[in-house]
């Protein structure tokens, strides 16, 4: 396995991708309502990105035909935009990569359409807090598997069900590069963490049961008992004293 340290020089053009994708969701916040196609959102984000002097890191990989990914309720991602409209009460997830000068950020985030449950609030409000308790163990001498084993027994002690088949991933000259992420294992083990490192962070937990499959448009994983799912994202670097997030502000 190759896990390739970036120099200064390649954390701040990660940094700028990064800040590109954060800008994104920004943007397409206050369009997220009732009504909206999950197409119409990709059209925004997709001339946002351009806006910024960055190109969608999605659109065309491994022959994704959207520039995010748009996945609603028990979808729990790879969601293709369409002519699908936004509804009250539904959780849509937001995956945006941005590639500027040949580098990537990748982050997704859940979002509420107008007023959802009380399990979706809870759902979401969980699977975010998974994410910070991953971050939290991204230092130097950590083990990947510190940040999984963390954001498992977070997720288990608020009963979620923890997507193992999809999991975070190296980010730098391509959106998916070593090492996976997996959101549970045991601590103590897997690649040692490096200053200089850059991972996608992405807990992806269920309402119900953990299991999922494929629809037959070959993207869209989603949920097996049709229970929501959130999915909560960052890119981090791995510095000396710890980590910074690079698709945050």
């Amino acid at each position: 396995m190759l896990i390739s340290i970036k120099s200064s020089r390649e954390i701040e053009l990660l940094k700028k991708a990064g800040h590109i994708v954060y800008l994104t969701h920004q943007y397409l916040k206050p369009y997220i309502k009732e009504g909206i196609t999950t197409k119409e959102l990709d059209k925004l984000a997709e001339d946002f990105i351009i806006s910024q002097n960055a190109t969608p890191s999605f659109k065309g990989l491994y022959g994704f035909p959207g520039s995010i990914c748009t996945s609603i309720n028990e979808e729990v991602v790879h969601g293709i935009p369409g002519n699908r409209k936004l509804k009250n009460g539904d959780i849509v997830k937001l995956d945006i990569g941005a590639c500027y000068k040949g580098y990537h950020g990748d982050s997704a985030w859940s979002y509420k359409v107008g007023n959802v449950s009380k399990e979706i609030d809870y759902l979401m409000e969980h699977t975010e807090k998974a994410l910070y308790e991953g971050i939290k163990q991204v230092k130097p001498g950590n083990r990947i598997g510190d940040i999984s084993h963390a954001i498992e027994e977070y997720a288990k002690a608020h009963n979620l069900g923890v997507v193992k088949e999809l999991v975070g991933h190296g980010v730098g000259t391509k959106v998916h590069e070593e090492p996976d992420v997996p959101n549970y294992g045991k601590s103590g083990v897997g690649p040692l963490l490096k200053e200089g490192m850059v991972i996608a962070i992405e807990p992806m937990l269920n309402l119900g049961t953990a299991d999922i499959y494929m629809l037959d448009d070959d993207w869209t994983i989603v949920t097996d008992d049709d229970l929501p799912s959130a999915h909560f994202e960052h890119t981090v670097a791995v510095v000396k004293d710890g980590y910074i997030i690079l698709t945050g502000e």
